[in-house]
């Protein structure tokens, strides 16, 4: 060890001299002999690196026996001591190392105390695996995935797929995460992955997860069947297995089917659905709970409901024709389609809540089976079946009547029986093969024949005809003498049977009826005395007259000049009475022209008019500008005028009115109950007015005031109305014409002691339809009210046309009878008198047209009029309703309204009364 020191002290000598000469010098240490040094160990050559991770390398390197090794590196230092074996390589683990790094290390061989040159090399750590992977995208064809950056320069990645292969997936220096798209991948597929870290060739130990690819939309979807709940769809299968499929719905509710394997169509029902209605649905393929990128959008329709009955109409039922009538569904209802038996198809469009439909060109006496289908959006409901039977033809048969019997033959054999009936008996009697025998039968009596047919133990008549049986035996009549020849008595005795008078035929008079079944007696008067008179008598029983009895009888010759002096005497008295009533009251001859208002009622021109003639009528009073209407309208100028107004021009009243000439006479005004002792509280402007057949049908009042909402409101409750027709807007032509008294919207409004909501409403072009509930604070009680709004008529005229107003009208009509004891209808303007007179005279006109088939407009404005003034206001508004009846009797003809309907200053120039009434009230 002194040897080794003191040359290695020569040396470092040496060499120090060296540097600082530039020149080699001679040392002054004493040479020592070679054969004393030692010789340096050998190096290791060559160091491989057999593993690595992320915090460890292994080096291996041939090893040299009885060495050590000393191992340095950035972290330290390791000493190596190499165990005694056969094995001729070394290895050597360095750990605690930093995941992804390079280490540079120098690897000495030691001998002893001494160490060989060292071998530099180096060596990285695996990098550490990414910590998770997200599928950011997913497309049938690729899938996007993105991870964090893993911390180290120099790091890469590589993605290798479940069959092997690798992908090098560059790095951006941008931002802290990686995204990469994977492509191309096949559609609806799983797929493996296993993505390595890199760093310097070196992978880490990967991370293993799997990414779905969407799979192929759907195809077509076609609509296979629909019913009034479901709605079947069928589609083809997309490719793939494990392919199931989410349908989602407007509602947005979603329904997962799965795919069978039976065949390559997919069906699949939805349901439980609405009848008629639209449901838009949007059907995804779904694979491993990844929807397809665009799903299949489709829109189908529920059947709609079926009509829940058809009735046919027995009013309309005739010989050649049916009508059936039929409610609209709740919903769902854009048209219907009837199969009449055998006959063509017919497309019926949606008319309303109730429609009606007519066949005709039928034949009598037959059976018709029909099936009626609701349409929505082209699709048709099951059809609800039924049918029905024609009438007979029952004027045109053969009837044998006897003195106890009727006989005819029938021309069908849907009679299924048939009745004879004079309202004290009723002889009923069967159909065989044909023959149809009433028998034993009242002499005398008069039957109403009725036939029917049985259907669902209801009676469908086929015809009704009334037949009266011949009387019995003759008339035994006698005569006597009376007043002196001038006259004579005929006498008989009571005939067997039933009989109502007896016509009586002299010669040379005209035949009279002696009615009253029991009397046996009449005087002839106005013959002369001494001559023969020809008689014949017969008994009559309804329409049916026996066999005439003829005889003569001779008058008293003895009466001649007594006859003639009474003539005489009595012509006499008459002409005194005559003067004698003149003295006492001449005014009875001298009556003003006013007190015959209501006679002119029964003149010609006021009294009814038959269909047939209406419209020559109409043509006739249309002639030289309106001439005929203009100078019947006058005539109700004052009608009604006399009658007392008194509580409505007393001073408390006053301000109730909206006008003042329109005021309610006293004798039909409504009267409202009285309030907390107040008298004046029981007073509305507003009249109890006929109706047909029913003296207090409407009421026509003013439009609503701020002040007396209220007062309508408690006068609907009070009459039990269940209908309210207003014939005005609340605003024209920027004036309020009537208060809006019902809610602005659907929250409730108190009125008084009334609650009001609104529970529908319904806008069409020429109208509004409401539905109101009406609830009692004080009782609870609630009751429906329909609201009639037409919204087409404007003030002191009257509509473009007569088909929306006649429609209206029909909706009002088909409400009132549809109530059972209900309270009147309510009708109001703005007034209460022109455009509510009209809608009201138009209602009443057309129910006498259709069961009187006359009409007697006239007669009925005056009716009104004399129920509260002014009623049917203008006369554009009494020509106006002429024209609904022209219309109504032929619908198929419209006729050009007149420029008088537009121009009511022309009309006004006839009427004083309506000029009057303009002038006092300038903004009615």
């Amino acid at each position: 060890m002194v040897w080794s020191s003191s040359l290695a002290m020569g040396l470092s000598h040496v060499i120090m001299c060296l540097c600082v000469a530039g020149v080699w010098c001679q040392s002054t240490t004493p040479s020592i002999p070679s054969s004393t040094l030692k010789p340096t160990p050998t190096a290791v050559t060559h160091v491989t690196v057999i593993g690595q991770n992320e915090t460890s390398v292994t080096l291996e390197w041939r090893k040299i026996t009885g060495y050590t090794y000393e191992l340095k590196f950035q972290n330290g230092t390791s000493l190596i001591n190499t165990t005694e074996t056969n094995q001729e390589l070394e290895t050597q683990t360095v750990s605690s190392l930093t995941a992804g790094t390079e280490y540079n290390f120098t690897l000495f061989s030691v001998h002893e105390s001494d160490r060989s040159s060292g071998l530099n090399f180096t060596a990285v750590t695996a990098p550490i695996s990414v910590a998770q992977v997200n599928v950011t995208g997913q497309e049938e064809t690729n899938v996007t995935l993105q991870w964090n950056k893993v911390n180290g320069n120099g790091i890469t990645y590589e993605l290798q797929f479940s069959d092997g292969t690798n992908t090098t997936i560059p790095v951006s220096d941008v931002d802290g995460s990686v995204t990469y798209t994977v492509s191309p991948l096949n559609a609806g597929t799983k797929y493996e992955f296993l993505l390595f870290t890199v760093f310097k060739v070196i992978p880490s130990k990967g991370y293993n997860f799997s990414a779905i690819t969407r799979p192929l939309g759907v195809g077509d979807v076609n609509v296979t069947g629909q019913n009034e709940t479901s709605i079947t769809l069928q589609w083809s299968k997309v490719n793939g297995t494990g392919i199931t499929y989410e349908l989602l719905d407007t509602s947005g509710t979603n329904t997962i089917i799965p795919a069978s394997d039976e065949s390559g169509t997919v069906t699949h029902i939805v349901s439980p659905l609405t009848a008629g209605e639209q449901y838009t649905f949007t059907l995804f393929s779904v694979f491993e709970g990844v929807r397809s990128t665009v799903g299949r959008k489709l829109s189908a329709v529920t059947a709609p409901l079926n009509v829940e009955a058809v009735t046919v109409t027995e009013t309309y039922r005739n010989e050649t024709s049916v009508t059936l009538e039929w409610k609209r569904p709740a919903k769902g209802v854009s048209s219907y389609v009837l199969h009449f038996d055998d006959m063509e198809n017919k497309d019926i469009p949606n008319a309303g809540e109730t429609v009606t439909h007519q066949v005709s060109t039928l034949k009598p006496g037959k059976r018709y089976a029909f099936t009626l289908f609701t349409v929505f959006e082209g699709i048709k409901s099951s059809g609800k079946s039924d049918f029905t039977v024609t009438k007979i033809f029952c004027s045109a048969l053969s009837w044998e009547v006897t003195s106890s019997s009727i006989q005819t033959v029938l021309p069908s054999e849907i009679v299924s029986n048939g009745e004879a009936n004079n309202g004290s008996q009723t002889q009923v009697v069967s159909n065989n093969n044909g023959n149809l025998s009433f028998t034993l039968l009242y002499p005398g009596a008069e039957y109403t024949l009725t036939l029917w047919f049985e259907k669902d133990s209801k009676k469908l008549p086929l015809c009704e005809q009334v037949e009266t049986v011949v009387p019995p035996a003759l008339i035994r009549p006698r005569c006597d003498y009376l007043s002196s020849g001038y006259a004579f008595s005929l006498a008989w005795d009571v005939p067997e049977g039933i009989w109502t008078s007896v016509e009586v035929n002299v010669t040379g008079k005209s035949p009279q009826r002696v009615e009253g079944e029991w009397v046996r007696k009449v005087d002839i008067d106005g013959v002369q005395p001494a001559q023969t008179y020809r008689v014949s008598l017969a008994s009559i029983s309804g329409r049916r007259i026996s066999k005439a009895v003829s005889f003569s009888c001779s008058t008293d010759p003895r009466g001649v000049i007594a006859g003639s002096v009474m003539a005489v005497l009595l012509l006499c008295l008459l002409v005194c009475l005559a003067f004698f009533i003149w003295l006492r009251k001449p005014e009875i001859f001298s009556r003003p022209k006013l007190l015959f208002v209501e006679s002119k009622l029964t003149s010609n021109k006021f009294k009814a008019i038959p269909t047939g003639k209406f419209s020559d009528h109409y043509h006739t009073m249309s002639a030289d500008t309106n001439r005929g209407f203009s100078e019947e309208y006058e005539d109700f100028v004052p009608v009604g005028t006399e009658q007392t107004q008194k509580a409505a021009i007393l001073e408390e009243n006053k301000n109730k009115n909206r006008f003042t000439n329109v005021l309610p006479y006293d004798w039909c005004r409504v009267k409202l109950t009285i309030l907390n002792h107040n008298m004046s509280s029981d007073y509305i402007n507003a009249n109890y007015m006929p109706g047909y057949g029913n003296s207090r049908q409407y009421i026509a009042a003013q439009g609503p005031l701020p002040t007396t909402v209220d007062d309508f409101w408690r006068m609907i409750w009070e009459q039990r109305v269940k209908g309210v027709v207003m014939v005005t807007n609340c605003t024209e032509g920027g004036r309020t014409k009537c208060e809006q008294y019902w809610p602005l919207d659907y929250t409730p409004c108190l009125y008084g002691d009334l609650l009001v909501t609104v529970r529908s409403e319904k806008r069409e072009t020429n109208w509004t339809l409401r539905e109101f509930v009406v609830k009692s604070r004080d009782t609870s009680e609630e009751r429906p009210v329909k609201h009639f709004h037409f919204t087409a008529w404007p003030d002191h005229g009257v509509p473009e046309g007569t088909e929306a107003l006649i429609q209206f009208r029909g909706l009002v009509r088909q409400h009132i009878e549809s109530q059972e004891n209900s309270g009147p209808t309510v009708v109001h303007c703005s007034a209460g008198v022109g455009r509510t007179g009209t809608i009201i005279a138009l209602d009443v006109t057309l129910q006498q047209l259709e069961r009187e088939k006359a009409v007697g407009i006239a007669a009925f404005v005056h009716k009104m009029r004399l129920s509260r003034p002014l009623m049917v206001q203008t006369e554009s508004q009494y020509v106006f309703l002429h024209q609904c009846i022209m219309d109504s009797l032929e619908p198929k003809e419209k006729m050009i309204q007149e420029a008088l309907y537009e121009n009511s200053d022309l009309i006004y120039a006839n009427a004083t009364a309506l000029r009057e009434f303009q002038a006092a009230n300038p903004k009615a």
